[in-house]
């Protein structure tokens, strides 16, 4: 049985790790919550309390890393509001644990915030220019890993996340004055993420999948903020939003090409 470490079983880590257990791999899973200790053991994932910082780590990091050849990292920038962290110290002081360790492959979960906006087509070969303090420290993150070369990592590029109670309508209802109403939208329900982050890992166990890759991950749905919002608004029963002409939409359109081509993924929830 292949074992997996998930790092940071949180609204994606969790669900993901439940899945790659039905699969048949086995998976030790961290979060940073005393009380989700047993959510993550009744699951039938081996928790770990691990607390990474800028500077140290506390809890079994060694125990949680041992015997796992692949480890997922999906510990978001916590970047918002007054309290943000250095992440990329975060990421600095992850490495020589990796490399002590077991680990030969890092699948490391980011974010298409690392490219500036712009009307344009993006794709894996456009060069990341990111203009918010998440998407400056996301990228120096990757660039970080995959210029080590104890282990090779793989870049997985989300785009907004939605799915199990999560979506940007919930923020934007009954908002004023918001704008780019004619960007597009880039978006990825949970189920597309879960199931790519498979696609991999059925590659690479199969010697078909070359890690040191970079995907972007959204789903092949890009109609504008305001046509998908106000509907959206309207299929809940929210306030509707409402949404600034008199500025130029700025807002870019990523590209999934190579998650279709490499990976033959199919997605389950393309029309969101």
């Amino acid at each position: 049985m292949t074992q997996i470490s998930i790092l940071g079983c949180g609204w994606l880590g969790l669900p993901l790790a439940k899945a790659l257990l039905n699969n048949g791999f086995s998976v030790n899973g961290s979060t940073t919550s005393n009380e989700k200790l047993s959510v993550l053991e009744n699951s039938g994932i081996q928790p770990f309390l691990i607390t990474l910082e800028s500077k140290s780590v506390s809890g079994n990091i060694k125990g949680f890393l041992e015997n796992s050849k692949i480890l997922i990292v999906d510990i978001p920038p916590k970047l918002r509001g007054n309290s943000k962290e250095d992440f990329v110290g975060k990421i600095t002081t992850l490495i020589p644990l990796l490399e002590k360790s077991d680990i030969e492959n890092v699948l490391f979960i980011s974010s298409t915030s690392v490219y500036g906006d712009g009307n344009s087509i993006v794709t894996e070969e456009t060069k990341p220019h990111p203009e918010t303090e998440s998407g400056k420290q996301l990228l120096q993150s990757e660039q970080l890993l995959q210029s080590n070369s104890n282990f090779k990592t793989t870049i997985l590029r989300f785009g907004g996340l939605i799915g199990e109670g999560r979506h940007p309508i919930k923020f934007l209802a009954g908002r004023e004055n918001l704008e780019n109403p004619e960007a597009p939208i880039n978006l990825i329900h949970q189920k597309d993420c879960i199931g790519i982050v498979r696609a991999i890992l059925r590659q690479a166990l199969n010697d078909k999948f070359i890690w040191g890759e970079s995907f972007n991950a959204v789903a092949p749905f890009h109609p504008s903020r305001e046509t998908y919002y106000t509907q959206k608004a309207k299929d809940l029963n929210l306030a509707l939003p409402k949404f600034n002409h008199e500025k130029i939409s700025v807002g870019k359109t990523i590209s999934n090409g190579k998650i279709k081509t490499i990976l033959n993924y199919t997605f389950t929830e393309p029309n969101l």
